[in-house]
């Protein structure tokens, strides 16, 4: 009578077949692992172009990674908490030249003399612009136009997500099937 219990087989395949694998097998990323990679993952929006009205061929390159402390910063700059109150175009030169990372012209971004990008600091910007402060006045000059600068400034706080509509859906209208 044959037990299978003490019956040895010498087929080595069968032998691989039952015995675990000593190696780390890869397992299968939970949702929760998914989510934590996700939320690791630093948000940041990429650089965009704003056009210069009646510059032809001006852009700026703007980082629109604004965050609220810097919004209340620039309000406050532009005199929110004064007795006559927030002046917008201020309000829009701040917001254009903290955000500008650099310039181009004719689709070519421009340096000075050692290589670094154009910003409304640059020296260069403020001799041509016959300015000495970068905020508001070399922007006011470089746009030459009031409603340009607020113009400009409105798409890059739209650029920064600042107008974004959030979607919500319902959880009720879902397949149970997913």
């Amino acid at each position: 009578m044959a037990d299978s219990l003490y019956d040895k087989e010498d087929d080595a395949s069968t032998t691989e077949k039952k015995m675990p694998s000593l190696g780390v097998l890869p397992e299968e990323e939970s949702i929760l692992d998914r989510l934590m990679t996700l939320i690791s993952t630093r948000v940041e929006r990429d650089i965009v172009l704003v056009e210069v009205p009646d510059r032809k061929g001006a852009y700026l390159r703007i980082s629109p990674n604004i965050t609220q402390a810097q919004m209340k910063a620039w309000r406050k700059m532009a005199g929110e908490e004064s007795k006559h109150g927030l002046d917008p175009t201020k309000f829009a030169c701040q917001v254009i030249g903290q955000t500008c990372v650099g310039m181009e012209l004719e689709g070519e971004e421009v340096f000075d003399d050692v290589g670094n990008s154009l910003n409304f600091a640059a020296q260069e910007v403020l001799k041509m612009t016959g300015t000495t402060r970068p905020v508001p006045d070399a922007v006011r000059s470089f746009f030459g136009l009031d409603p340009h600068v607020e113009g400009a400034a409105l798409a890059i706080l739209e650029a920064a997500g600042y107008g974004d509509t959030v979607e919500t859906l319902d959880p009720t209208s879902q397949s149970s099937t997913i």
